[in-house]
């Protein structure tokens, strides 16, 4: 495990912008899942908006820290 945190955060630390744009791209999967499949679960609970929103600002928090 010490060895997995270890390569993530050496890849991280050369790629910073890389979870807020992944976050952002969850955000739009989730705008295009509002017009695709409107009264499915994913259109009615948001799963990719808060996932999107967890991941971008997670990914903002991170680069601060790297």
């Amino acid at each position: 495990m010490s060895k997995f945190l270890d390569r993530m955060s050496e890849f991280l630390a050369h790629r910073k912008g890389l979870l807020p744009i992944v976050g952002l791209v969850l955000i739009l999967i989730n705008l295009v899942i509002q017009f695709i499949f409107p009264g499915g679960f994913l259109a009615s609970s948001n799963l990719f908006l808060h996932v999107g929103l967890l991941v971008a600002i997670f990914g903002l928090m991170l680069s601060w820290a790297l």
